[in-house]
């Protein structure tokens, strides 16, 4: 599994980390029953505390991503097992878009950035 921290990205490691995995299963790189990295191993392969590994995974499992199997490992989800309703996810995405919005960037860019990032997440999710 590829994963890198931005020490110069304002989110949080563990939120990085929650991302970063959450793009690799969109791609189709991190397939569902796929395993993840055990805490210990992601920690050191990153160079960050057992604890921040920990809370990335939580977060995913929250999020209906992953399977924490306590004692045995985490594992990405199913698909069909996500139940973040649409409204949910609609609202992450407004949540964006609002971000871009008042970062000043015109619509036009705004959808350029979308559709762009959708190709990238497309052209290898399936």
């Amino acid at each position: 599994m590829f994963l890198t921290i931005d020490t110069t990205d304002a989110r949080p490691i563990y939120q990085q980390v929650a991302d970063g995995i959450k793009e690799l299963i969109a791609r189709g790189k991190l397939e569902g029953g796929a395993a993840l990295p055990p805490v210990r191993q992601l920690a050191a392969d990153l160079g960050v505390n057992l604890n921040t590994i920990a809370t990335a995974y939580r977060e995913l499992e929250k999020d209906g991503l992953v399977v924490i199997k306590h004692g045995s490992g985490c594992e990405v989800a199913p698909r069909a097992a996500t139940d973040r309703s649409h409204d949910e996810l609609a609202q992450t995405l407004r949540t964006a878009l609002t971000e871009l919005v008042l970062a000043g960037l015109p619509t036009k860019r705004i959808l350029k950035m979308v559709i762009r990032e959708l190709q990238m997440v497309g052209k290898e999710g399936k």
